[in-house]
């Protein structure tokens, strides 16, 4: 069964992103590539788990994050189901596997002081790009969406009557999130500039490049690292750690966990209680500056 079948599965049936389906089908190649090296074959059909765990080795090997090499197989799992399902094999070689220890990851998320630094003195909107790149991180700021998403607003999907955006997430699932009024004013300002253009090609599209094309995700990360690199001593200045900021900052204020659960596009709950971390470390600090017995 041949890599397209099982890219369009995912694309079709399982409706996931073609952002999604790239990364699998890279994550399985990676491993038809070692069979071809090591093993003179590329017919994963034939492969054991003696080879699968050979790649895995060669993996940790070259230093790669077991983070990392979990994802990787559990993408060369999925396309196993998959051949399972069509009948091109009869026994998933991964089905005993057991996924490398991953210690827990927390991400310190942007302080309000740094957003404030950044959103309201490190930009001079004065044209189009300073405009743009001044609404792409207080969007994120404001709603919490992932760079792919951010990446794919249309400009019908802004809803002003309404105050709200609607946001395509993962495997095409729709979510409105509330737009602040100051986010508002700056969407009206960032399309005066846009106006301006001399050439657009994808006029549906709510972010352009300066040549009128969609933005593209490596840009969009440029530009947050560019302006919080310079605001921040943080070793990561990323989309995800304002997305993170967005979640711990209504946390820290006492937004219920199951609005943010919504707002973010979570599926549960588990995925939301991440960012609670930050908020209980600003939790510990007000208890231990506030209750009497503490005061001493």
């Amino acid at each position: 069964m041949s890599l397209k079948s099982f890219s369009e599965y995912l694309l079709l049936e399982k409706k996931y992103s073609k952002h999604t389906v790239l990364a699998y089908s890279r994550d399985i190649e990676n491993f038809q590539d070692f069979l071809k090296q090591h093993h003179n074959s590329t017919d994963l059909t034939l492969a054991g788990y003696s080879e699968i765990r050979q790649w895995i080795v060669s993996l940790v090997d070259r230093d790669i994050s077991n983070r990392t090499i979990n994802r990787k197989v559990s993408s060369l799992n999925t396309y196993y189901k998959f051949l399972l399902k069509t009948e091109d094999i009869n026994i998933n070689p991964l089905k005993q596997h057991k996924a490398l220890k991953v210690g827990k990851k927390v991400q310190l998320p942007f302080s309000e002081q740094e957003l404030k630094l950044v959103l309201e003195n490190a930009i001079e909107v004065n044209d189009f790009e300073s405009a743009r790149d001044h609404l792409i991180i207080e969007l994120f700021y404001a709603t919490g969406i992932r760079r792919i998403e951010l990446v794919n607003v249309k400009l019908k999907d802004i809803d002003k009557g309404n105050n709200q955006i609607k946001v395509l997430g993962k495997r095409n699932k729709e979510r409105y999130i509330p737009l602040i009024n100051r986010l508002v004013k700056s969407i009206d300002r960032y399309l005066r500039y846009r106006a301006d253009l001399p050439i657009v090609e994808d006029k549906e599209m709510l972010f352009l490049t300066k040549k009128g094309l969609k933005i593209y995700e490596k840009l969009v990360y440029r530009i947050i690292n560019k302006y919080f690199s310079e605001a921040s001593s943080k070793a990561k200045c990323s989309p995800h750690v304002l997305r993170h900021s967005f979640a711990t900052h209504l946390l820290n204020q006492g937004a219920d966990l199951n609005a943010v659960k919504e707002l973010l596009g979570h599926t549960s709950l588990a995925a939301t209680q991440v960012y609670t971390h930050s908020s209980m470390a600003e939790l510990k600090k007000v208890y231990a500056k506030a209750h009497p017995r503490n005061q001493r």
